[in-house]
């Protein structure tokens, strides 16, 4: 049984975490607030250029070739994962879930015969995907000296990613994120990027461009298509930002929630200590009294 001095420092030790725990929650919540109007604001932007792209795509005289961008390399042999994470831990499961369905993806695709090429952002995610398959990255990037992810690194990603397509690297691209819905709520997301894919529409009804664009639409794909990139790049970095403050959040919460039922265990320990201590005092004391 440990002694009175032992559980006394187990507390005190126990305090000190969870006032670590509450102040971390208050840095999120705080964060939090800012990433998630970021996120909202830029969801309308990436669904609107989606509807511009199906639109253009739709007004495309038929059999022509078409950019490289969004028709393809014909082939389905090469695929390429970005896996974005976070660059610090203490957010529960955030990470592991984005780790985990690029796993199960990277499972699958072998398993067809597909050949699987990695890029990470994020620190966190290169850290987990290294143990089981670091002969597969070939590209990571990190922002550890970045305060604020803005469009300056998704475009940085985004020419990366056109750098290594034009030069044949893969034949598509896909993008691993943390969709933020509720600080309770993070849906991990795969989001093929490359070739790009126009928004599918319900029923038997067909998209038609409702504009006459000029010059035609082959010529401002080839300039949208990149900018389309750049954007879902964007848009899953800015996820991934309300994401990870959420989950922090949410993470502490329970931490700091568990050490004081921890604090209250502990003392209940020390206070039946020390009374079995004073009672075993009291029982010497008498013994001695009676024996003179």
């Amino acid at each position: 049984m440990p002694s009175l001095k032992d559980l006394k420092n187990r507390i005190v030790s126990v305090k000190s975490t969870q006032k670590i725990t509450k102040a971390m929650q208050m840095v999120a919540a705080a964060k939090l607030r800012r990433a998630e109007d970021a996120a909202r604001a830029g969801r309308p932007y990436a669904e609107r250029i989606e509807t511009v792209l199906a639109n253009l795509a739709a007004g495309m005289t038929p059999g022509a070739p078409g950019p490289k961008l969004l028709t393809g390399t014909g082939e389905d042999k090469t695929h390429l994962l970005v896996v974005a994470t976070s660059e610090r831990g203490l957010c529960g499961g955030f990470n592991s879930s984005i780790v985990r369905l690029a796993r199960e993806t990277i499972v699958r695709m072998q398993s067809e015969g597909k050949t699987v090429k990695i890029m990470t952002v994020g620190k966190k995610g290169y850290e987990q995907l290294k143990r089981l398959y670091a002969d597969l990255i070939i590209e990571h990037t990190t922002f550890e000296n970045v305060k604020t992810v803005g469009f300056d690194q998704a475009s940085a990603i985004s020419e990366k990613l056109l750098e290594m397509y034009e030069d044949g690297a893969f034949d598509k691209a896909h993008i691993f994120f943390g969709e933020y819905q509720s600080v309770i709520s993070q849906v991990p997301t795969a989001l093929q990027i490359i070739p790009a894919q126009p928004p599918e529409v319900e029923g038997d009804e067909k998209i038609a461009a409702p504009y006459e664009y000029e010059p035609g639409e082959e010529e401002i794909l080839e300039t949208l298509l990149p900018r389309y990139v750049a954007v879902q790049v964007f848009r899953a970095l800015l996820e991934n930002a309300a994401s990870e403050q959420g989950a922090r959040m949410s993470a502490m919460d329970n931490a700091t929630r568990n050490a004081g039922d921890m604090i209250d265990k502990l003392n209940l320990q020390y206070n039946r200590a020390r009374q079995a201590q004073i009672t075993t005092e009291l029982v010497e004391i008498i013994a001695g009294a009676e024996s003179v």
